[in-house]
């Protein structure tokens, strides 16, 4: 005996089903779909599902994020993108934002918190990033849009020079990179420049009044320029 079922039940009953899958999807397995990792995003330990998860220890390239609560938007994937929100109470601080991959983009969303770079831009003693409501999107390699609030907290000196830590500015995509330009009231200048491929360069200038200076400056890779002197830093996430 044949039980039919129409059409709208069938689809009602397929829908449900398909949802209770993805509802139950480990969240370790969707990172591996959606290649978080080749993004930059990667963590000890991915538990819990897509909805509800936890990344353990979480890193995006070098900079350590600590644990972070993570679940997935169900809004985005009707336009073909992934967002991953994420989150973090406790010790480390508070931060938020959220990761957003499609097929030929990848963005970071409206990221408030700290991050310690550690020594990722060495020998710059860049020791803390506080970012608000920072956004950062690429397409096919090539910032195409971002925004937000950035400060820089420097610590220690660089060939014996004492640097401001209260350089701010704002973000922006410059000849298709991400272009963070900082600047402190004491006249320091700061520019944080990131690739779609993960390649960074940092261009430093600073302005000496101590008349030993120049000395050290130069003996540390600084070059002379009309406005100051500066180096340059190139690395890779």
């Amino acid at each position: 005996m044949r039980i039919r079922l129409p059409f709208g039940r069938t689809a009602f009953f397929v829908g449900v089903f398909a949802f209770a899958f993805v509802a139950l999807l480990p969240l370790r397995v969707a990172a591996g779909w959606f290649a978080l990792d080749g993004r930059g995003l990667s963590a000890r330990e991915a538990s819990g599902s897509l909805w509800f998860g936890a990344l353990r220890e979480a890193r995006f390239g070098a900079v350590p994020l600590g644990d972070l609560d993570a679940r997935l938007n169900v809004l985005p994937l009707l336009l073909g993108r992934a967002r991953l929100s994420l989150s973090r109470e406790g010790a480390d601080g508070a931060f938020e934002g959220a990761v957003t991959v499609s097929r030929h983009g990848f963005g970071l969303d409206d990221l408030s918190g700290q991050l310690r770079p550690g020594p990722l831009f060495a020998p710059l003693p860049l020791a803390t990033l506080d970012l608000s409501a920072f956004t950062a999107h690429f397409a096919g390699g090539r910032c195409d849009h971002a925004q937000g609030e950035v400060r820089a907290g420097l610590s220690g000196d660089l060939a014996g020079m004492l640097l401001s830590s209260g350089l701010r500015g704002t973000a922006r995509c410059a000849e298709g990179a991400l272009l963070i330009p900082l600047a402190s009231q004491t006249g320091e200048q700061l520019n944080l420049r990131f690739e779609g491929d993960g390649a960074w360069r940092i261009d430093l200038l600073v302005r000496p009044t101590d008349p030993a200076a120049p000395g050290r400056l130069t003996a540390a890779g600084f070059t002379a320029g009309q406005s100051g002197y500066v180096r340059r830093i190139d690395g890779n996430f």
